[in-house]
């Protein structure tokens, strides 16, 4: 194979144009625009550290990690499948995740991605749940994207995603979130730089997202599902 072919799996998975189903999630960010919280380009890119720092790189990126280094034992995914669930409080927080995940698999299970089929049944039959980072770590390692290519793609999906709720919302423009994107750069290039963290040390602190999440169902339009 050609030395573009990672560089192109990283651009396909990692693109917004793939159908992973992020758009329907703000994780928060909508409750805390509509009140006022969160009201420009400042306060956006120190919402989307938080979460880098506090939650995917001591919690996400460890379970994508994990699952990318098992994706071929369905026995191992789903242990950490539950441990994910397990570790994940906030109801709303799993329901995002479940829901991103499966809409990951789904697409996963149309293009033919080895085992994706399998670990549909599994979710089908309530043996497994399909969380988010689970899944990325899961089907993402059947592409030719190595695993630290995957921590990576984890990383900058996230900000996109959290970047372009912030420009549905009008809290930031196009050219903001560009701007915002690049500045967050050289903090997933340090994150990822250290070992991820093992399964038996996940750990998250991200309260205020958390309670936006779950406050989300109060405000009074909703253009997202968290």
């Amino acid at each position: 194979m050609g030395k573009a072919i990672t560089m192109l799996a990283a651009l396909q998975h990692g693109d917004s144009f793939f159908p992973s189903g992020a758009a329907s999630f703000s994780w928060g960010l909508e409750t805390l625009v509509s009140e006022g919280t969160v009201s420009d380009a400042s306060d956006v890119e120190v919402f989307i550290r938080a979460q880098l720092e506090g939650r995917w790189a001591s919690f996400d990126r460890g379970v994508v990690s994990a699952a990318y280094k098992n994706s071929d034992n369905m026995e191992k995914l789903c242990r950490i499948d539950s441990l994910v669930e397990a570790q994940t409080l906030a109801s709303e927080m799993r329901d995002g995740s479940h829901r991103s995940g499966l809409a990951l698999l789904q697409v996963h299970e149309k293009l033919g991605s080895p085992l994706a089929a399998s670990y549909r049944n599994l979710v089908r039959a309530s043996a497994a749940y399909g969380n988010l980072n689970v899944m990325q770590g899961f089907l993402w390692a059947n592409t030719e994207m190595s695993v630290d290519d995957t921590e990576a793609i984890s990383a900058h999906t996230l900000c996109v995603s959290l970047l372009g709720a912030a420009v549905r919302l009008g809290a930031i423009g196009h050219i903001e979130a560009q701007r915002i994107l690049g500045m967050l750069h050289p903090t997933i290039d340090e994150l990822v730089d250290d070992p991820p963290p093992p399964l038996a040390k996940l750990h998250a602190f991200t309260p205020i997202s958390e309670i936006a999440v779950m406050r989300h169902e109060t405000i009074d339009s909703r253009l997202f599902a968290n």
